[in-house]
């Protein structure tokens, strides 16, 4: 006669269902001992995971054990004795450690059995350890001020820049001048002569420098000649007869009278 064999019982497959898929989906969990807290605690506990990340749950023993058999994690067996309560992690397992740790000193009933950070599988130091590390707003604060912290150096070297130049520039002033050389002033330098590509000096308006008393006294001659040849004119006439002269209108020019 063939034994029958019982099916489990759909509710028991539902339960072993939901705790692989939590595994599967949660970043880590923390293994937990209850024994002796009151309900109320435990209400407060939940509270406080809850908004630190975490999901606290209570299965039994046997359909965790399946659970974790299906999928591969048959190293969390050990710890599934005694009356046994899990910590699922979707956010910072640091912040759901560090809860577990300060509830656990007023609580002397809670007690960490150990954990599981993907596949590894951690004991009650290690697990304990977790809680000791920074949340992960620290550690993005500290990265952050790690990247920063060059730039604010790079900002202060481009700040210091015009500062260092202006103390270079009176030293080299300081320096040309004890050498006895004389530096123009400033509204000199404005007015500074420059030499074009002719040689000729020309100021910074654009006209040049020099030209301009030179031009003067080289058209002074220029009508003193002009002058004096009008003098001269009415004499050169008389000399030749005032046949020089332009022939009156009417009168057609080489023509016998």
């Amino acid at each position: 006669m063939k034994e029958s064999v019982r099916e489990p019982r759909p509710e028991k497959v539902a339960v072993v269902t939901e705790v692989r898929e939590r595994f599967s989906a949660s970043s880590a969990a923390i293994l937990t001992e209850y024994r002796g807290l009151p309900v109320s605690s435990m209400e407060a506990l939940r509270r406080s995971l809850s908004a630190a990340g975490g999901e606290y749950k209570i299965y039994k023993n046997t359909l965790v054990r399946r659970a974790a058999t299906e999928i591969g994690l048959e190293q969390l067996v050990p710890l599934l004795e005694g009356p046994t309560a899990i910590a699922f992690v979707s956010g910072d397992v640091a912040a759901v450690a560090k809860v577990l740790r300060d509830f656990a000193r007023t609580h002397p009933a809670l007690v960490v059995k150990g954990g599981l950070m993907g596949a590894s599988t951690l004991d009650a130091r290690q697990t304990a350890a977790l809680a000791e590390l920074p949340t992960r707003e620290v550690l993005l604060a500290q990265f952050a001020g790690a990247l920063a912290a060059p730039m604010q150096r790079f900002a202060g070297l481009l700040a210091a820049l015009p500062q260092k130049l202006a103390y270079g520039l009176a030293a080299l002033v300081e320096q040309r001048e004890a050498a006895g050389e004389r530096l123009p002033a400033p509204e000199a330098a404005a007015d500074t002569v420059v030499a074009g590509e002719s040689g000729t000096e020309v100021s910074a308006a654009g006209a040049p420098a020099a030209e301009a008393p030179v031009a003067e006294a080289e058209v002074a001659p220029a009508e003193g000649a002009v002058a004096e040849a009008g003098a001269d004119a009415p004499e050169a006439a008389e000399a030749n007869g005032g046949g020089g002269g332009a022939p009156e209108d009417g009168a057609p020019a080489g023509e016998d009278e």
